[in-house]
């Protein structure tokens, strides 16, 4: 039963260890997350941060109640990317944020994320971000040079690393800092830039432009959840120099607080053992898998049997099994009312530093012990086997073994004529609805894989 007496333990990056969680209020939960720069769609290493971080917000709503979690995750809709896109493409900037935010929506909502209490877009801040600026120049910590606005590492140099575990120097030797002859220090990063007449800019002390890309989220965060909040999550990536700026930032316009007391981080995607990338066209977004027929659950299933903090290998083989895992458990919960909590050994596991993997297997018990309605709830609150997420597995069966038969005779007739063609046409059919084809000389196994679409196969 989830109560408030659950002890949560999670791995907390700027201690480099694992400690209990203690909320600031446990009437109000609060959890900021950095969200996209939308200008084109998520690929499927965006999509981990999410389902990660969807797991945490939905095992704090479990122990402290749905109305008693606060969840932000932004929008960054100010940026050189999309100005750039909107340059190679022509099309508005607006129209560009506007399509690729509502993308990001839709391919998240398939993966069963839920959507977070606040997704403030960056462009609705812009006069939280210039007052946090100024608040900034006043106490020292910044400075205005040539229509810029720097952030001065200097000023808070003591701390600054702290959360990378990096030093100024070791920075300023690793980094590929902008090089600019108005910075005082390599390291000072840019608060507010100008902007272009061509550019997204606004009306500021400084002249017309924009704010630099850190200075967003510590304004949102603020504003959302105030000074001081309990979580700060997104992936490894950012650890340096986003979230590094954003704790300097935060932390010196408002000393009084503490920012975020735990930063989680995960770890990286690769694919099939490799790092994603375009070069060795092993580069997914969410919406090519989705469009190639892995159903979104089985996406999120794949995710979370890694735990968040370990690199996650995306194998066409893990997605194969997950797919058949989720049709087995869901023909053992079909027509069952789930109980009434998810089982105390699968909120353990996820309440020791959100170890989904170890939930999974805990899920794997339930359905061997035939534990259908505790197998049910505690599914339901990892984001599996909700109603949402069932149409893929509630289309129509279809008996296969026609189809073998079809193409084995066909194959028969072949072997006389030497005609191969039909052969072939009616294989790659089968291969394209998603079945892997067994061909022997007594018969044709038809195997379905992950994404098999029975509506194709009835349309031959």
């Amino acid at each position: 039963m989830g109560t408030k007496d659950t002890v949560i333990k999670l791995h907390n990056t700027k201690t480099r260890k694992k400690e209990v969680f203690e909320p600031i209020d446990a009437s109000n939960v609060r959890m900021y997350v950095c969200g996209p720069t939308v200008y084109d769609r998520a690929h499927l290493g965006n999509a981990r941060p999410v389902v990660v971080f969807d797991v945490l917000y939905r095992l704090l709503r479990e122990v402290y109640g749905a109305d008693h979690v606060t969840y932000a995750r932004n929008f960054t809709d100010v940026d050189d990317k999309i100005n750039a896109r909107a340059a190679e493409s022509g099309r508005p900037i607006g129209a560009i944020t506007a399509e690729t935010t509502q993308w990001f929506l839709d391919d998240m909502g398939e993966l069963g994320a839920l959507e977070p209490s606040h997704m403030p877009r960056a462009t609705e801040y812009i006069p939280q971000m210039v007052a946090m600026i100024e608040d900034l120049i006043a106490k020292g910590h910044a400075y205005a040079a040539e229509g810029h606005v720097l952030f001065a590492v200097d000023s808070w140099k003591d701390r600054y690393g702290s959360l990378s575990g990096r030093s100024v120097d070791d920075m300023i030797a690793g980094a590929r800092v902008e090089v600019a002859p108005y910075k005082k220090n390599p390291m000072d990063f840019v608060l507010w830039k100008p902007s272009t007449d061509d550019l997204p800019g606004w009306d500021s002390p400084w002249g017309r432009g924009r704010p630099g890309w850190h200075i967003e989220c510590s304004a949102m965060s603020y504003e959302l959840l105030g000074e001081t909040f309990d979580i700060h999550g997104g992936g490894n990536d950012l650890m340096f120099p986003h979230h590094e700026n954003e704790i300097a930032q935060s932390c010196c316009a408002h000393p009084e607080g503490d920012f975020a007391r735990f930063w989680l981080h995960n770890e990286m995607l690769q694919v099939e053992g490799k790092k994603m990338s375009k070069s060795l066209g092993n580069f997914f977004t969410v919406r090519d898998l989705l469009d190639q027929g892995y159903p979104g659950e089985v996406i999120r299933l794949v995710f979370l049997q890694t735990h968040y903090r370990k690199p996650m290998d995306w194998t066409d083989r893990k997605a194969k099994e997950a797919e058949a895992t989720l049709r087995k458990w869901r023909a053992l919960t079909a027509g069952i009312e789930p109980a009434s909590s998810a089982a105390a050994a699968v909120l353990e596991a996820l309440a020791d530093d959100l170890n989904s993997a170890g939930a999974i297997a805990e899920l794997h018990k339930l359905a061997a012990a035939g534990d259908a309605a505790g197998l049910l709830a505690s599914a339901q609150m990892l984001g599996l086997l909700t109603d949402e997420l069932g149409g893929w597995a509630s289309a129509p069966s279809i008996d296969l073994s026609a189809f073998a038969e079809k193409l084995f005779e066909t194959r028969q007739k072949a072997m006389e004529s030497k005609d191969f063609s039909e052969v072939d046409r009616l294989k790659a059919a089968y291969v394209e609805a998603g079945l892997e084809v067994r061909m022997s000389k007594t018969g044709v196994e038809l195997v379905p894989g992950a994404g098999f679409d029975p509506a194709k196969l009835e349309a031959l």
